[in-house]
């Protein structure tokens, strides 16, 4: 098991053992929220980028008692190169992990420039 999975479930046993005692239909109704924010940390997914199939995946980790995303794209068939990033915005790491992807294949000549500024521009 990861070192992040592993804090993620300890953080949420701690916290839930200070939490107050309710009623079995108050936990019926916690557990499945809180299992549901802690799944959604976790996403994989596929995209087209520049007329190629690409997957994705993102997985959370703790880092200096900081909650960071880290980012991973690939496309098979078309290129071995992988693009990575780490950063704190959820929201943000597959777009920054586009990037990566987008400079690094540039600078093996696979993409043109103006594929690479399309790209890095938005």
């Amino acid at each position: 098991m990861r070192v992040s999975v592993f804090s993620m479930i300890l953080v949420v046993v701690v916290a839930a053992s200070f939490a107050p005692q309710c009623q079995a239909s108050g936990w019926e109704a916690l557990v499945p929220a809180i299992a549901n924010k802690l799944t959604s940390l976790w996403e994989s997914g596929e995209f087209e980028l520049l007329g190629h199939y690409c997957s994705f995946n993102v997985t959370p980790k703790f880092k200096r008692w900081q909650l960071y995303f880290r980012g991973r794209m690939w496309c098979p068939g078309w290129t071995t190169i992988r693009g990575q990033a780490e950063t704190r915005s959820r929201s943000g790491v597959v777009g920054r992990t586009t990037q990566d992807f987008v400079r690094k294949a540039f600078r093996a000549g696979i993409i043109t420039e103006s594929e690479a500024q399309t790209w890095l521009n938005n």
